[in-house]
C-alpha cells in the first residue's frame, strides 16, 4: 500500500466518525486524479461544449450527497467509487449531447476513446518498448502502435487505458474491472503479448 492510499484510509476512518475535514480532504485530494480521467475520456465533441472541469465539481457534489451511504457500505475502494460516479456522468453527458438522435447506449457502456487519447497511449507504450537497437525509428513504432491498439479486442485496449494513462494501481484496476489482482495480472501480461504479436517482432526487450 502506498502512503497515498494509507493517508486515503486514514481519512475514510476520520470521515466515517464524522470528521467535516476529512470528508472534505477526502474528495480534494482525488480532483486532480478524476480530471485527468474525464480528460481521457472525454469525446473533443462533448469537450467543445462542457467544461471538464464542471465534470469534476458536479461528481464531486454527487459524491458528498452520497458519501455518508458509501462509508456505510464501502462497496468499493475510495478512488474506483469516485471515478465510478464520474463515469456516470460522463456517459450521459455524452448520450445527451453526442447521440441524442442515435440508438440508446447502455448506461454501463462508456463511449469509445477519444483519438487524441488513443494516440497518448500508443505513444506511451511506444516509449515503453523502443529502445535503441530496435529496427525501426521511434515515430514508426508509434504508427505502428497507433494501428495494432485500433485491432485490440476491446477489454484488452481499456486494461492497457486502465493501467497506463489513468495509471491505477493494481488493486483499484482489479476493483474497477471486478477481478482479482492475480487475474489482472494474467489479463496485463496476456494484453501485451496480443499487442506484440499485431506489431510483430518489431517490439524490443523492454515491454514488459
Amino acid at each position: 500500500m502506498t502512503d497515498f492510499d494509507s493517508a486515503t484510509d486514514r481519512l475514510l476512518e476520520s470521515a466515517a466518525r464524522g470528521d467535516a475535514t476529512a470528508r472534505q480532504e477526502l474528495l480534494m485530494r482525488h480532483r486532480q486524479r478524476l480530471r485527468n480521467m474525464i480528460r481521457l475520456r472525454m469525446d473533443r465533441r462533448l469537450a467543445a461544449r462542457v467544461d471538464p472541469s464542471d465534470v469534476v465539481q458536479e461528481t464531486l457534489v454527487e459524491a458528498v450527497q452520497k458519501l455518508s451511504e458509501y462509508l456505510r457500505r464501502r462497496p468499493l475502494p475510495f478512488y474506483p467509487w469516485l471515478r465510478q460516479l464520474a463515469c456516470e456522468r460522463l456517459i450521459d453527458l455524452h448520450r445527451r449531447h453526442i447521440q441524442a438522435k442515435k440508438r440508446s447506449v447502455r448506461r454501463e457502456e462508456p463511449p469509445p476513446l477519444p483519438d487524441e487519447s488513443a494516440q497518448e497511449l500508443a505513444d506511451q507504450l511506444a516509449a515503453r518498448s523502443s529502445s535503441p537497437s530496435s529496427r525501426m525509428r521511434r515515430s514508426e513504432l508509434r504508427t505502428r502502435m497507433r494501428v495494432a491498439l485500433a485491432h485490440l479486442p476491446e477489454h484488452d485496449r481499456e486494461l492497457l487505458v486502465l493501467r497506463h494513462l489513468e495509471q491505477l494501481s493494481t488493486s483499484e484496476i482489479a476493483a474497477i474491472l471486478g477481478i482479482s489482482e492475480g487475474a489482472f495480472y494474467t489479463r496485463h501480461v496476456r494484453a501485451l503479448e496480443r499487442l506484440r504479436i499485431l506489431l510483430g517482432d518489431a517490439v524490443a526487450e523492454g515491454r514488459s
